[in-house]
């Protein structure tokens, strides 16, 4: 399964399930059913249209292609909104895109994770 041309698809929850806990992955995962808890991943996390999170997320990169997200959304490289997405949440991330039309309640922060100062610019 693919989850766009050329990038391989590691793991999908599909329509109609439903899930509660943790999530920790690699690769690609997408979600299409109801996830409830906490997911950590290096890699693209992708809600699709049928997608219904309520997590603490913390990703390389997050896209969400419609369905409704709520928690804490952060993301290493970038976090992208698409309609008909619905996102109750903070965001964090270095880049962030939010297609005309998404509805976002919460915060945005643009910046790195990582807080701390580079060695070369700490006093």
């Amino acid at each position: 399964m693919e989850l766009t041309p050329g990038i391989e698809l590691t793991a999908l929850l599909g329509r109609g399930t439903r899930y509660e806990g943790k999530l920790a992955f690699t690769g690609h995962v997408r979600i299409e059913g109801t996830f409830r808890g906490e997911i950590r991943g290096d890699d693209t996390l992708v809600v699709g249209a049928d997608g219904d999170l309520d997590a603490d997320v913390e990703v390389g990169t997050l896209i969400v292609r419609g369905g409704v997200v709520r928690g804490n959304l952060r993301a290493r490289t970038a976090i992208e909104l698409y309609v008909p997405a619905e996102v109750h949440g903070s965001l964090r991330a270095p880049s962030i895109f939010i297609d005309k039309g998404v509805k976002v309640e919460g915060s945005c922060t643009m910046a790195p994770l990582d807080d701390a100062l580079p060695e070369a610019a700490a006093p």
